[in-house]
């Protein structure tokens, strides 16, 4: 089991840290090809689009084929779509292309490293699923948030800095090698896996009432992340009124800050042998609601900061514990349907998210933030009257 999860935990992180490459590089990448900055915003959204549509899809077959083959064709997939990418964007900086033919194909390399990328995180956590008890699966689900939060931190550090001695292409190319390297050391550490018996029976739905209060928790989680995502850089401009360059500055400060504590808080929670995922959510709802209420009356850089922080610690024991009371909600055979519902959600809050926090971030600046902290409240109420399904055993 612990040779499985390493496994996995590595492939997760590495796949991660090559799809947050992107992010430091777009914003030059579409300036340099003389595109507007919406197109570059499609070019993001549309990897959402694609998780949303079909993380259901690839957990199911994941239930059906077994883990490890799916997971080995999403990385194989992943990394020649992100290869195109790479190639494209390298040709076009040297060969102008006609920008209707330029946006197109980029949204279709995009897409399709979407498509791909859509089957790992729920595949993944179908496996920890599979090999850890209920009682474990809190911890285990932690660490393997860790895996992917570490790939957040590390992505668009390596990007950032690959770029500023090479060039733009050069950072997109040696992401695209890394899910191959990745899909490697799965081949050669994941032990085969057997589909479970059953494996066609799934009854997973979209709105299943045995996992629909988690279900409801993952979108609000990802939500008040796309929400602190959003504004953050807006809030350093506005609020603190700095200057163009130093906003960015203290923006990136603050997401550096986030990344640290979601891989403190969860390296933390994975030690535990046991963890009680219902009380750990609630408290982490409550947590991170402070930090949302904390944003709105210290303003200053180190309030900004400091109140970040106490989001991402408060979300940090959130994710993993909605993961695991998921995972505990449904039968073995269900695990890669549930977890890739679980990762629809996810993609739905990504998706719209961005237009409804900005609507209310132009109605008064502090009002996403009063939003996303009344929303926290809420779900832990919830789940402090929640009576989960009675965990299955295995």
């Amino acid at each position: 089991m612990k040779k499985s999860s390493t496994s996995i935990h590595l492939f997760n992180m590495i796949c991660m840290t090559a799809m947050m490459a992107f992010v430091p590089v777009i914003g030059p990448l579409i300036r340099a090809l003389s595109l507007a900055e919406w197109h570059g915003g499609l070019v993001v959204t549309v990897s959402g689009v694609f998780w949303m549509l079909l993380a259901r899809f690839w957990g199911k077959r994941s239930d059906r084929l077994g883990r490890k083959p799916v997971l080995l064709l999403a990385g194989v997939g992943f990394s020649v779509s992100y290869l195109m990418l790479a190639g494209l964007l390298d040709y076009a900086l040297k060969t102008p292309l006609s920008l209707l033919v330029l946006l197109l194909l980029m949204l279709l390399f995009r897409g399709s490293m979407g498509v791909f990328f859509a089957g790992i995180p729920p595949v993944c956590a179908a496996q920890i699923a599979d090999t850890h008890s209920p009682d474990e699966r809190g911890s285990a689900m932690a660490k393997l948030g860790a895996s992917g939060a570490l790939g957040m931190v590390f992505g668009p550090l390596l990007a950032g800095l690959l770029a500023e001695y090479t060039d733009l292409v050069t950072p997109l190319y040696l992401a695209a090698v890394l899910p191959l390297l990745a899909v490697l050391l799965l081949a050669w550490r994941l032990p085969a896996s057997v589909p479970a018996k059953n494996q066609s029976s799934s009854r997973v739905r979209l709105l299943d009432p045995r996992i629909r209060l988690p279900l409801l928790a993952m979108f609000l989680a990802m939500g008040s992340v796309i929400i602190s995502q959003m504004t953050v850089g807006f809030y350093a401009l506005d609020r603190l009124h700095l200057e163009g360059l130093q906003a960015a500055r203290m923006a990136g400060l603050a997401m550096t800050g986030v990344g640290m504590t979601l891989i403190l808080v969860q390296v933390v929670l994975s030690k535990a042998k046991q963890v009680n995922s219902l009380k750990v959510l609630l408290w982490g709802a409550l947590l991170a609601c402070g930090g949302f209420l904390l944003a709105t009356v210290w303003i200053s850089q180190a309030g900004l900061l400091v109140s970040y922080c106490i989001m991402a610690a408060g979300l940090g024991l959130v994710f993993p514990s909605v993961q695991a009371l998921t995972a505990n909600s449904v039968e073995q055979h269900e695990q890669g349907a549930a977890a890739g519902t679980l990762a629809a959600v996810q993609g739905v809050a990504m998706v719209v998210m961005p237009l409804i926090c900005t609507l209310f971030y132009e109605m008064n600046p502090i009002l996403p933030y009063l939003i996303a902290a009344a929303l926290l409240l809420l779900l832990s109420i919830g789940f402090a009257v929640y009576r989960p399904s009675q965990q299955i055993e295995y």
